[in-house]
This record gives structure tokens, sequence and C-alpha cells, in this order.
């Protein structure tokens, strides 16, 4: 009972040190969200762009390469799930062809663009402190890559195209593909800014 007694005096220590001596880390994680929300009022979908990056803002706090870094990492983790989702539909019994072969083709395009997220990721990273025309060559590079990226997500959207495909499993495959492009938009707009401002 002691010991219960001792680590509720600890918890509540520790939450009276935390509010009171916290209140500079509360105000920066406001700042921090003001930072997200105001990045992403620039992007094509900006509710979705804050939804998706605000719980990062801790890590953000108010750098354009860490919110643009972790938009591509939200992408390149939204396009993985896409993915393995779109692999599953592949299972299903009674597909029709055209089914089949859109579903076949989506997981192919899926795979490029996360190959292509992750190399934007890993590239980011990479570029550290460069300046000038390193720094050019990295940004060219992300850029690049995210925009196959994107195209990918849409070609994979074309291939369900036309109302004889309609039904659960296309509905349910492009609203998932539907997100994660938006997603990526989002990110190559914050990439974008992030590049305007070097």
């Amino acid at each position: 009972m002691a010991a219960k007694t001792s680590l509720l005096f600890l918890s509540l220590s520790l939450l009276y040190i935390a509010s009171h001596a916290g209140r500079s880390p509360v105000a920066a994680s406001s700042r921090a969200t003001n930072f997200i929300k105001s990045k992403c009022s620039a992007t094509t979908y900006p509710a979705l762009c804050f939804q998706s990056l605000a719980a990062f803002a801790p890590s953000i706090q108010q750098s354009p390469r860490q919110l643009a870094q972790t938009a591509l990492s939200v992408s390149l983790a939204r396009a993985q799930s896409a993915q393995g989702f779109v692999a599953k539909m592949k299972k299903f019994k009674g597909l029709k062809k055209r089914e089949y072969e859109a579903i076949k083709d989506c997981i192919e395009e899926m795979g490029d663009s996360v190959d292509r997220l992750s190399k934007s990721v890993q590239e980011l990273k990479r570029m550290g402190q460069a300046k000038g025309q390193d720094f050019i060559w990295h940004l060219s590079n992300v850029d690049t890559w995210v925009s196959a990226a994107l195209t990918d997500e849409n070609t994979c959207l074309d291939g369900f195209a036309g109302r004889a495909l309609d039904g659960k499993i296309k509905s349910s495959i492009r609203a998932r593909i539907l997100n994660v492009a938006q997603v990526t938009s989002n990110a190559l707009s914050l990439v974008n800014q992030f590049a305007s401002k070097q």
C-alpha cells in the first residue's frame, strides 16, 4: 500500500511540475501547431494536411525541413498500407477479370510509388546542410520522385475508371488510394515550400 501511495505521490508531483514548469513546452507546442496549420493552408488539401501532421508537432516544431520530411514519411506509410490493402483485395474470390487486372496493375503502381517515396525520404535526410548547387540537386531528386509517386497513385485510380468496375472493391480501393494521393500532393507542396525558403 505504501508503494502505491508513494507512486501516486510521485505521479502527482510530476504532473504538478509538468503543469507549472512546463508552460513553455505547451506554448512551443501551440506555436508548432500554428506553424503546421499555416503551412498546410497553402496545400491543395489543407484540412487533411493538418489532420495528418498535427500529431507530429513536437518533432516538427517550426522547421520547414522537418515538416517536409514528416509529410513524406506520412505519405510513405500510407502508400505502404494502401499497397498491402490492395494486395489483400487480389485474393478475393469471384473477382471479374477486369477487376483482377485493375488490382494487379494498382499493386504494381503502388509498389513504384512506395519505392519513390522511400527514395525521397532518404534523399531529404541525406541533404544535411547542403547549400547551393548540391541543395538544388538533392531537392530536384525529391521533387521528381514525389511527382512520379503521385502519378503512380493517379494511374492506379485511373485503372478503376468507368462503371464496369463499380462496386465495393472499387470504392474501398479508390478511397484508400485517393487518400494517399492527396497526402502525397500535400507532401509535394510542403517540399516545394521548403525549397522556396532556401
